[in-house]
């Protein structure tokens, strides 16, 4: 019987070399793996972001290949860098995990990261491996403003048109599909295993003068009020202008669960949502509501066809 080499036979750095030998730097890197620090040109002011990717959190060996892991940890913070209207130019990343893992996992999680940072247009520049109970992954991804202001989350104003870009629903509904041991609709659970954000799709709202943007991670409801709370004015989600994917339907009608609420609150889809000056929003994107003046709703939430709404909002860590 065949035996599975692990990372711990393999040993830190024969693994490391194996995991950045295909690596392609772009134009901007002029010092990739290997040294004591990447090294890469900025046009413009740096923008950065973090996100942490646990184990029996965010993904599920079980549910999830080790290539589907590696383009979702690139996917899930790209999309902060599109978010901001910038470019992204360099990822970093901390690998941790057990001894015992196979250590074809960790050259496949490399090979996901590398394929979806070619979709993105960034570079992998180099990171860090250590021991741990469960396979945790936290990347950085630096990104450029290149000439441009960065797209806050503040500067939303009443009568911009409130838009969306990308998939909504989609990862909600697969990780219900998955929990329940599901494979099918595909899209659903190919959404939860890694989102398709909708890459460029920043730098065109921004240059397109977007007021206030931001990704849709934790769900619709739950993003769109960190715009409401920070800008502080109130929005109204139209739900007649809101795409509901059938694959998202489906999954509605066999779990008997509403296919709104995940397109609303299931989170994870990494879309991407902005607010807009009247007439102003770019090819590609839907309006699904306003924002209001403070004459009509003084208190800066988020509302559903003009009500409040009485349901879960969205993903929240630490919440018991």
């Amino acid at each position: 019987m065949a035996t599975t080499t692990t990372i711990s036979q393999v040993g830190e750095f024969p693994l490391i070399s194996s995991m950045v030998a295909d690596l392609a730097m772009g134009q901007a890197v002029t010092l990739g793996p290997g040294d004591d620090g990447a090294v890469f040109q900025i046009d413009g002011s740096a923008v950065v972001s973090t996100d942490v990717l646990v184990e029996e959190v965010h993904f599920r060996r079980r549910w999830s290949t080790a290539t589907d892991v590696g383009r979702k940890a690139v996917a899930v913070n790209v999309s902060d860098i599109e978010a901001m209207g910038a470019v992204p130019v360099a990822v970093v990343v901390g690998f941790s995990a057990p001894g015992d893992l196979p250590a074809a996992w960790a050259r496949e999680f490399m090979a996901g990261m590398a394929s979806e940072a070619d979709k993105a247009g960034v570079s992998v520049v180099g990171g860090d491996t250590t021991g741990g109970p469960v396979v945790s992954i936290a990347v950085t991804v630096i990104g450029q403003t290149a000439g441009m202001a960065p797209v806050r989350r503040d500067g939303a104003v009443p009568g911009d048109e409130v838009a969306v870009v990308g998939q909504l629903g989609l990862a909600g509904a697969g990780l219900v599909l998955l929990g329940r041991g599901f494979r099918s609709p595909r899209a659903a659970v190919a959404a939860q295993r890694c989102p398709e954000v909708p890459y460029g799709q920043g730098r065109v709202a921004a240059k397109a003068g977007a007021h206030a943007m931001i990704d849709v991670s934790d769900g619709l409801l739950a993003d769109l009020g960190h715009i409401a709370e920070m800008s502080g004015f109130a929005i109204d989600i139209d739900t007649s202008k809101l795409d509901v994917a059938e694959p998202v339907r489906t999954v509605g009608m066999a779990t008997g669960v509403d296919p709104l609420t995940w397109v609303l609150a299931g989170g994870e889809d990494h879309a991407l949502a902005a607010t807009f000056a009247p007439n102003t929003v770019p090819d590609g994107w839907t309006v699904i509501g306003r924002v209001l003046p403070p004459d009509q709703v003084s208190d800066p939430t988020v509302l559903v066809d003009g009500q409040a709404w009485e349901h879960e909002r969205g993903w929240t860590h630490f919440h018991s």
